[in-house]
């Protein structure tokens, strides 16, 4: 298996779909962003922006949230998956960031994985965004990509990120991330999957990388 030629193929395809990838996931501030990604887990980004509108009117800072009881936060996420426990972690984790960190976010990946409701993938996403440090956050649609392009067993999320990381240019990774997600929304859904409108994987099939 070529993986460089494949590499550039999808890179190529890629950047001509979308050259400036942006993120379209709501937010405001730093703090505002973490929560925003806690709540992107298990549920659709669309879905968390309609609900994040409202809920950033009332919570910016860590210190709002002690404000509220677990209850109340339930109240304005209840219309996402896993809001009962989402809401618990909300809490926990602001009051941990006013008592541990000053209320200011770490931008250490093993200082964040502690905080409640964020593991390894809310961790790498939060920092494409605030921080030079080079991640590749591995979402089930990355997941799925790297799979279909044949550039990762599918075994475990962790493989697929190691992967990733291995086979494509560290500069590149941010932007990646965003472009994968996009495409395998758009060409590569999981269900549904036409495999004849799915422009990569057609292109590579074309040129015999599979």
């Amino acid at each position: 298996m070529n993986t460089n030629k494949k590499t550039k193929v999808i890179e190529k395809i890629l950047d001509s779909l979308y050259p400036n990838p942006i993120s379209t996931l709501y937010y405001i501030n730093e703090y505002t962003l973490l929560i925003a990604v806690v709540l992107t887990a298990k549920s659709k980004e669309k879905k968390v922006n309609e609900i994040t509108k409202h809920l950033f009117k009332k919570i910016q800072t860590p210190k709002d949230v002690i404000h509220l009881s677990i209850e109340e936060i339930k109240n304005f996420i209840k219309n996402i998956g896993l809001h009962n426990k989402k809401s618990k972690n909300i809490y926990d984790l602001s009051t941990i960031l006013i008592n541990k960190y000053n209320s200011i976010i770490p931008k250490n990946i093993s200082e964040l994985k502690f905080l409640p409701g964020v593991g390894h993938k809310t961790a790498s996403v939060f920092l494409s965004y605030v921080s030079n440090i080079p991640v590749f956050p591995v979402d089930t649609h990355v997941h799925r990509m790297m799979y279909r392009w044949k550039l990762s067993d599918g075994k475990s999320v962790q493989k697929t990120e190691k992967d990733a990381k291995r086979i494509f240019n560290k500069v590149k990774w941010r932007k990646l991330h965003l472009q994968i997600i996009f495409y395998a929304k758009e060409y590569s859904p999981s269900q549904s999957w036409d495999v004849n409108k799915d422009i990569i994987y057609q292109e590579l099939l074309r040129k015999n990388l599979f």
